[in-house]
């Protein structure tokens, strides 16, 4: 008699997905700097002002999606409290809240943009956001690569394409060589070739760029970042009249209106100051090159087929923008 063979296996091995609820579309009411806010409630009045005739063309766009029900649109802003911090939630929330509502707009969703970044404090031997999306990074090597470069994770630059070579040390080897342009892979006849920094280490800790986090929040908007399954940056509820007066006291992303359709968003609309144009260049450049969750796009894609929607599995085919002339 032989004995039958058992096979044992983690059920950490095989993490299960968290499925998220989807809107049709996450519109973005836009992202300004400190310095903005620091101008005044005037100053953010014209922002949404200037910004309402736009988001309602982006909400003309859901309102035509062949889902044969009424589109589930929610509005987001996203806070700069990484790189500066010249007011408290408490004195700039409520002003920022009351210029949308002056301009006929309501925030649904409110993020901090240093929750992009950092360790979840309730998790704290875990990598935060940026860090983790870091290491998804799958960089396109341009045809006639030879690896002389050394990779994104240890230089902390990403690019689209081919860079110049780099001088050589020997003046020796350089005699016969002839000077060589950058090239973006897959250019339609010219090239524009773009280097993303994504973060620098002059300080204490490492600071990532603008352009890295607006990756990050694109997404996070799209739904597509998980640990180990779970779903990360979900929304928390916010129904107090008043606001902390400390960023970190406050949650990374709170939901505002309650009755707001969800969050994460089968496509994402960012409406910008032109400012930010070549930012979000860079955020494509980076949405290019990164590895998603397979089990998280399989979950979309299903759920997308049975509103009769084709959603595609490229993340950047799911993004856009609008840069409306003097926001």
């Amino acid at each position: 008699m032989t004995e039958a063979a058992a096979a044992f296996r983690e059920t950490s091995a095989d993490p299960v997905t968290e499925a998220l609820p989807f809107s049709h579309l996450s519109l973005e009411l836009g992202h300004l700097y400190m310095e903005d806010f620091a101008e005044g409630a005037e100053r953010l009045v014209r922002h949404f002002t200037a910004v309402r005739p736009w988001a309602e063309t982006a909400r003309a766009w859901a309102a035509a999606l062949p889902t044969g029900n009424r589109p589930r649109i929610s509005t987001c802003f996203l806070i700069d409290d990484y790189f500066s911090r010249l007011s408290t939630p408490a004195e700039l929330l409520p002003t920022l809240l009351g210029a949308a509502e002056r301009a006929g707009l309501t925030i649904d969703y409110l993020a901090r943009e240093s929750g992009c970044a950092l360790t979840d404090p309730l998790r704290p031997d875990r990598p935060g956001l940026a860090d983790a999306v870091m290491h998804r990074l799958v960089e396109s090597p341009p045809p006639g690569s030879n690896g002389f470069r050394p990779p994104v994770s240890r230089t902390g630059w990403l690019t689209n394409g081919r860079r110049a070579p780099t001088r050589r040390t020997s003046a020796a080897l350089d005699a016969d060589g002839a000077w060589q342009p950058p090239g973006e892979t897959g250019a339609r006849g010219h090239s524009v070739f773009v280097d993303v920094e994504l973060w620098d280490d002059v300080g204490e800790q490492r600071t990532w760029s603008c352009a890295f986090l607006a990756a990050v929040w694109q997404l996070t908007r799209l739904g597509l970042l998980r640990d180990d399954g779970r779903a990360v940056l979900t929304p928390v509820p916010w129904e107090q009249r008043t606001f902390p007066a400390d960023w970190d006291a406050l949650p990374p992303l709170l939901r505002l209106n309650p009755a707001a359709p969800p969050f994460t968003a089968y496509y994402t609309c960012s409406v910008l100051p032109t400012r930010f144009l070549p930012v979000e260049h860079a955020v494509r450049v980076v949405l290019e090159q990164v590895h998603v969750d397979a089990h998280a796009v399989g979950q979309i894609v299903e759920r997308a087929g049975r509103e009769k929607l084709t959603v595609p599995e490229d993340v950047v085919e799911r993004t856009s923008y609008l840069f409306p002339p003097g926001l």
